[in-house]
């Protein structure tokens, strides 16, 4: 049995800087995520892909935002237990929970934060006859590496953000990029559209609008795809297709737990800690709902300062938390180290 004060269920950013959070109150976390590694989307989905919206951080690499998310957190020595779902919860005559994931292996805590962003993922994938025979032969639905993809003929399917932000990165990359988009408008952001149409005037990016992929052609691995342009057919010869229409979050287990959803997320009271209808088990970032919620990782963090009070609270009932800056108190790493701002040394005038 693995007991801790807080468990985290999911890895993400929003969990990783709850670490961090909870050890400045000294309450030790243990984190539990189906992925073989910490991160989230962030290291499954784009850890190459930059992020503009981290404070202090211009722009940042979704892998090195985690990278330096588990370094701050390293002081405070989380458990991970990885590439295991969190399967089922029990509530506890003490009022602790243990939760099993799919393994067997078993977690007890007082406080339960569910971390776990939209849920696990599925791609939406296109209607296609012979999609599968090639999905890893030359089809792939989550950009991972893009260094993949050097000197290679890429076709991207697709119309919102992510079409257009890995068509623009790629144009760099590969030695041919071609958009195709079943409309003439972008779903994605406006400054993206424009940056594909300019690559597009370079004859960096061929864009092909309004068309669909029809067919996928190729021995063992894809070398071809066929395009219908309003009743134009063309064969375009790729190394890969990358369809980009989405994924499709789910909640997996966790929609069991009795928890209140709605619209595949968890309902929480946002007034408060983001606690959900059951005491001792909150949601934190993209996983849960309440009005007006903003899914950017920058609410995440601070949906996770305010949980750590609350469990402090839960923990240590009676005692008095006084809030003190960083600045000010340091921090003391649960490995022995501190870290603390260098003090001005005052002499006496004699």
């Amino acid at each position: 049995m693995i007991k801790t004060d807080i468990l985290i269920i999911g890895a993400g950013p929003t969990g990783l800087f709850t670490v961090f959070e909870a050890g400045l109150l000294q309450l030790k976390c243990h984190l539990i995520d189906a992925l073989p590694q910490p991160g989230g989307q962030c290291s499954e989905i784009y850890p190459k892909k930059p992020i503009y919206d981290i404070p202090g951080f211009p722009e940042i690499l979704a892998g090195d935002l985690t990278r330096n998310l588990l370094e701050q957190g390293k002081q405070f020595k989380p458990g991970f237990t990885l590439g295991e779902r969190a399967e089922t919860i029990e509530k506890q005559d003490d009022g602790s929970f243990i939760v099993t994931t799919n393994k067997g292996t078993k977690h007890q805590a007082p406080v339960v934060a569910i971390a776990g962003g939209l849920g696990s993922f599925e791609p939406r994938k296109p209607v296609l006859d012979n999609l599968s025979k090639f999905e890893d032969k030359g089809v792939e639905y989550i950009i991972k590496d893009p260094e993949i993809y050097r000197n290679k003929k890429v076709v991207i399917s697709g119309g919102g953000d992510s079409a257009l932000d890995w068509s623009i990165y790629l144009a760099d990359i590969a030695s041919n990029v071609t958009l195709v988009h079943r409309r003439n408008q972008f779903r994605g952001a406006l400054d993206s559209v424009e940056k594909v149409r300019e690559l597009t005037l370079l004859n960096k990016i061929d864009l092909i609008t309004p068309a669909e992929i029809t067919a996928l052609h190729g021995n063992g691995k894809i070398d071809s795809v066929t395009v219908d342009k309003e009743g134009e057919i063309s064969l375009i010869e790729t190394d890969h297709f990358i369809p980009l229409f989405g994924l499709s979050p789910k909640l997996g287990p966790i929609a069991d737990w009795g928890l209140e959803i709605e619209k595949n997320a968890i309902k929480v009271d946002n007034s408060l800690n983001y606690q959900t209808n059951i005491p001792g088990i909150f949601a934190i970032g993209d996983v849960n709902t309440y009005p007006e919620k903003l899914k950017l990782i920058l609410c995440g963090f601070h949906e996770a300062t305010l949980m750590c009070q609350a469990a402090y609270r839960i923990i240590n009932p009676g005692k008095k938390y006084v809030l003190k800056y960083t600045t000010v108190s340091g921090v003391n790493g649960f490995d022995g180290t501190r870290k603390e701002a260098p003090k001005a040394v005052v002499q006496s005038i004699k």
